[in-house]
């Protein structure tokens, strides 16, 4: 797969489609059929979620390599960049080229790369390079502004957090999956799946990238928990509102507190908690009036004392 220049980005003075991208759970590369036994001794066959290595190339340099579901790797690649600090919002793309077979990704820029020292400094500071990707990041992240002016009505809350958990995915298919999603008013946009939740959020980031999406007016959803790595996420992407069906860790909230973040946890039904950036919230709508989440579409850490 091959891009060679960015697209020209959608009309968004206008309320946009929903869900320009979902999942989809018929797509036979995502899963794959094992036999097993079940609590009583019984046969059984079950679809569970299928990952393979996906290995990101930037120009001519060796970058990571990712265990995914390899449905965009093109957006996965690019969002993985961006969230690292490898790309900026303003570096042109002169191509991006996938090749299945091989599992690689070869992210090419106009401007020459060369990250040899950082990564070489992420070896030896632990196995899965904490240290510096820490470092790096919260450099960034210390010098996001967010829209203080973004607003998030009730009435959008109740709406997406219905469609969202109503529209076809993986999760209800195979489990073992996270979901993001990226929203507009009520209207999800962008809702994308994976094995980790951090590669759903890249996946989201670079297709924001490749659209010239602006993140002033979005809301950003998550299956995940409210982390200190999600709200430093949503932050770099510029987004200043996001919502989790999970619950909060004390760090992210402390963090999404000082960056002035929007944060939502534990929406299901009519039920939410926020624990940062409520002046952002219009209560429009009576949470009277709206179901409690059907026992089908509850996922692990929905609990009914929540």
């Amino acid at each position: 797969m091959e891009f060679t220049t960015r697209h020209q980005g959608l009309d968004m003075d206008s309320l946009p489609p929903e869900f320009l991208i979902t999942p989809n759970p018929d797509d036979p590369r995502l899963t794959e059929m094992v036999q097993g036994i079940d609590q009583t001794g019984a046969a059984i066959d079950t679809a569970v979620t299928v990952e393979r290595p996906l290995t990101l190339y930037l120009n001519g340099q060796e970058i990571v390599t990712m265990m995914t579901i390899l449905d965009y790797p093109e957006y996965l690649a690019l969002g993985y960049l961006l969230n690292q600090n490898m790309l900026r919002q303003d570096d042109q793309i002169t191509a991006i080229q996938y090749d299945e077979e091989l599992e690689v990704v070869v992210v090419r820029t106009e401007c020459r790369t060369d990250f040899e020292e950082k990564l070489k400094k992420k070896t030896l500071t632990s196995g899965c390079a904490q240290g510096t990707a820490f470092g790096d990041v919260m450099e960034k992240f210390e010098k996001v502004t967010l829209p203080r002016e973004a607003r998030i009505r009730t009435s959008w809350l109740y709406a997406l957090t219905h469609k969202i958990n109503t529209a076809p995915s993986l999760y209800l298919t195979a489990g073992a999956i996270h979901g993001c999603v990226l929203a507009q008013e009520d209207h999800p946009l962008v809702y994308m799946e994976d094995v980790g939740r951090h590669n759903a959020v890249d996946k989201i980031a670079g297709w924001m990238f490749q659209n010239n999406i602006s993140p002033d007016d979005k809301i950003f959803y998550t299956t995940g928990r409210l982390t200190s790595e999600m709200v430093i996420k949503t932050a770099q992407m510029g987004i200043p509102i996001l919502v989790s069906r999970s619950g909060f860790t004390a760090w992210g909230v402390q963090l999404a507190r000082q960056i002035g973040l929007t944060l939502i946890g534990r929406a299901r039904g009519r039920r939410f908690i926020a624990l940062a950036g409520q002046e952002r919230i219009v209560f429009d709508a009576d949470w009277r009036q709206h179901a409690e989440e059907e026992h089908k579409h509850r996922r692990k850490g929905a609990r009914d004392d929540d």
